[in-house]
């Protein structure tokens, strides 16, 4: 199992929370309060970081909501990074970019991401193969976080196709465990709005741990996502939340209504 991973591992199990807050910090939709502010973005992550360090496992900074501001928004982001490492480092991070490309490019990307910003982990196409993704998964101290079973509604358009009597999703997750994992530094997407896929994909990788978006906004249920997702210790699980939690009128409330709700349905499968 990779230092990062080992990483989640322990900030779960020390907070007892499966709860990452998504910090998709929409420039057009933070409070005046934070707009005015010199590093606007920066200013609300803070802010929510604070106000929700207590309940989670993990932050996930999508890339489209800084780099749509330009450099501004990626040195923004560079802080809130610097910001967690330096007062909660802890807490797990991982860079929601989706990447893809061949490996010379990938290289540029790994250095970009776990070095420069220095996350955790990074979510990942799979679709160019295994050699392309191979700059990412040869860090063995990092996750890699391939996307299998995505949340959005029109998912299945490829990830459904038929490849040998099997859908494209449930192929993705057998690579993951069998061909790709040998540093163990591999993790899938699978959405909360997918709780039978769910529970196929954990049948198939075993122990590996699995990041579920989905959760509020875009209707996933947590006691389906518990009951399906996670593995025989308990754990397993990265369930994530964005809009939900960062938008709402009292974020730490929200975000330990969730983390509760969760540690209710993990006793009940106990």
């Amino acid at each position: 199992m990779t230092l990062a991973i080992e990483k989640y591992d322990s900030r779960a199990a020390a907070v007892d929370s499966l709860l990452c807050i998504g910090l998709d910090s929409t420039f057009n939709k933070l409070p005046a309060m934070f707009r005015n502010e010199r590093y606007p973005q920066f200013a609300f992550n803070r802010w929510i970081i604070e106000q929700t360090h207590d309940y989670v496992s993990a932050y996930k900074p999508n890339m489209a909501f800084y780099e749509e501001r330009g450099a501004d928004g990626l040195v923004e982001l560079g802080m809130t990074i610097e910001y967690l490492r330096a007062y909660h480092p802890a807490i797990f991070t991982i860079c929601d970019a989706k990447r893809a490309d061949i490996e010379s490019s990938n290289q540029g990307y790994v250095d970009s991401i776990f070095d420069r910003f220095g996350f955790d982990a990074v979510t990942l196409h799979p679709y160019l193969g295994g050699s392309a993704l191979q700059p990412f998964l040869s860090r063995g101290d990092k996750a890699c976080i391939l996307l299998c079973r995505t949340s959005n509604p029109g998912a299945g358009e490829l990830q459904d196709l038929d490849v040998g009597g099997r859908p494209l999703w449930q192929v993705v997750a057998e690579k993951a465990r069998h061909d790709w994992n040998a540093n163990g530094n591999v993790m899938l997407v699978v959405g909360a709005t997918y709780p039978q896929e769910l529970q196929q994909v954990r049948a198939i990788v075993g122990e590996m741990t699995l990041l579920v978006p989905g959760i509020g906004a875009q209707g996933g249920s947590v006691e389906q996502v518990i009951a399906a997702g996670l593995n025989r210790d308990r754990r397993g699980l990265i369930v994530n939340a964005g809009r939900s939690i960062i938008f709402a009128d009292d974020p730490a409330a929200q975000a330990q209504r969730l983390r509760d709700q969760m540690r209710q349905r993990v006793q009940a499968q106990a």
